[in-house]
């Protein structure tokens, strides 16, 4: 327990523009990839960032799951999305609040597909209808995933107070919320990542 204090302590304290920059380093060197690729918008890029790459790792959840700790909307209950890019973010952000605040903000992922046995579920999590909650993303083009997310949600009958994602990456996710009246937010625009990864070469 005193470790977990001394590492939560050393965030409290930090300089925010510090912890931005360790966490666009991370995803400049682990996420950020040159070449053709299909998007799962299935729009073709010529570059890539697989933020599970940083998600995944101790430090890049840390960091993304604290910054976004202090991103969530007053009075969210909580935090979850489509898997499996929005798992690590919902696990790491409810654990962060409550180390943090001692807030019972609750974890909870929606399937691409509902569960094949059991009771058939589409979301997965102590969740319960009425809730408020906050869709998390790792990567957001045209807002796609996180639509799904949101209509998976809003059946089960949470109300969806914004969505926050990592990386923006300027191809209409923003118009997407704002024509549905959906509160937006985001750590990095992708030409920050892009241009990071330049100083690194």
């Amino acid at each position: 327990m005193q470790s977990t204090n001394l590492l939560i302590n050393t965030l409290i304290n930090t300089n925010k523009d510090f912890l931005l920059d360790r966490l666009l380093t991370l995803l400049a060197k682990q996420s950020y990839i040159e070449g053709k690729i299909t998007l799962a918008s299935g729009k073709e890029s010529n570059y890539y960032v697989d933020c599970k790459q940083t998600t995944l790792h101790h430090e890049g959840n840390t960091l993304i799951s604290y910054i976004f700790s202090k991103m969530l909307k007053p009075g969210v209950q909580a935090v979850g999305g489509l898997t499996m890019g929005a798992d690590p973010l919902a696990s790491g952000v409810s654990q962060m609040v409550y180390l943090l605040e001692g807030k019972p903000i609750d974890a909870f992922y929606v399937r691409k597909e509902p569960k094949k046995h059991g009771r058939s579920l589409w979301i997965e999590g102590p969740i319960k209808p009425g809730a408020k909650v906050t869709i998390l993303e790792d990567v957001v083009t045209t807002g796609g995933s996180s639509i799904k997310a949101i209509e998976r949600v809003q059946e089960f009958g949470c109300v969806v107070e914004q969505v926050l994602a990592i990386v923006d990456r300027n191809e209409g996710g923003r118009e997407t919320f704002k024509s549905k009246g959906i509160d937006y937010s985001y750590i990095f625009d992708i030409n920050e990542v892009v241009e990071k990864a330049k100083t690194l070469r």
